[in-house]
């Protein structure tokens, strides 16, 4: 891709046009193009180690956005949204994750797993045996936040809607979406489509504190 492909002036435009929808367009659906486009950013999102310690859930059943509704402070827009995903992190990380990152690794760039025993000891002596061990609930968290940021941008370059929802009950998501004992669990959710146009927050200016309040040069 040249440089000129996406300007500066596009990108600026794309993130201002982005806001947090409160009320998605029942009638109006991502296509297939773009909804695998979508995926991608989700699954090139990057990661500490590229460990991906996380799982995606897209919840197409209206029962179970139903169900999940009242988990989610009774947000609409997961019953209304076209597409509704739901981030779950690993509880625990394990030595079979990283065996599975490291074969992987080795399948993809055709090399001998045995090449990656250094790298493979590396991960292992930091996130299992290492301090960090004793967080690493927290540390998958801030990654799957990171998957989160693409899918949002990405979302918004291809002018399909977003609302991030950090306002649920994880434990009872676990629960309706049988997350329960899978090694798996519930962190945040994203409802994807397009704005209604009886939304009242598109037409809000966007606030946010001045440049300098937020970005400092040492």
């Amino acid at each position: 891709m040249s440089q000129s492909e996406i300007k500066n002036s596009t990108i600026m435009e794309k993130l201002t046009w982005r806001y947090a929808v409160k009320k998605f367009d029942t009638t109006k659906k991502i296509s297939p193009q773009d909804w695998e486009t979508l995926e991608e950013s989700l699954r090139l999102a990057p990661s500490s180690y590229g460990m991906q310690p996380w799982q995606f859930l897209v919840v197409q059943s209206p029962e179970l956005r139903k169900k999940l509704t009242p988990l989610s402070w009774g947000q609409t827009q997961i019953e209304d949204c076209s597409h509704f995903l739901v981030i779950a992190i690993k509880s625990k990380l394990d030595e079979a994750h990283i065996e599975k990152h490291i074969k992987r690794m080795a399948e993809v760039r055709k090399i001998a797993v045995s090449q990656l025993d250094g790298m493979k000891k590396v991960i292992f002596g930091d996130l299992i045996q290492g301090p960090r061990s004793a967080t690493i609930n927290f540390w998958a968290q801030r990654q799957s936040y990171i998957a989160m940021g693409f899918l949002m941008e990405t979302a918004a370059l291809l002018n399909v809607d977003t609302c991030p929802l950090e306002g649920l009950d994880p434990k009872g998501y676990d629960k309706v979406l049988n997350l329960e004992g899978t090694g798996f669990e519930t962190v945040a959710a994203v409802a994807l489509g397009y704005r209604h146009p009886e939304d009242k927050y598109q037409f809000m200016t966007k606030v946010r504190f001045e440049k300098s309040d937020v970005i400092k040069y040492l």
